[in-house]
């Protein structure tokens, strides 16, 4: 059965990025290694799992990622703070 992640990712001054894969160690990697360099979260130096979470069907973890994209940034942090 195939997973997907909805995750967000920090960068050291605090700035955050939502997204949904379905291979959350390679796509980890891909913004630690800035593998797209003109992509947002290497522009910003986005280097840092904060949060995830796992989903079986692929619509609920974009559904899931939508609502979290939807937040206000203090509810974004309240998440992440919630799991840690």
């Amino acid at each position: 059965m195939k997973q997907y992640y909805v995750y967000l990712m920090s960068s050291f001054r605090q700035t955050l990025y939502v997204g949904v894969t379905n291979d959350l160690h390679r796509r980890v990697h891909q913004h630690k290694t800035k593998a797209h360099p003109d992509s947002f979260t290497a522009r910003y130096n986005i280097n840092r799992l904060v949060y995830y979470q796992t989903f079986n069907n692929i619509n609920d973890a974009l559904a899931r990622e939508k609502q979290i994209k939807g937040w206000r940034r203090s509810k974004k942090v309240d998440l992440v703070e919630m799991t840690w």
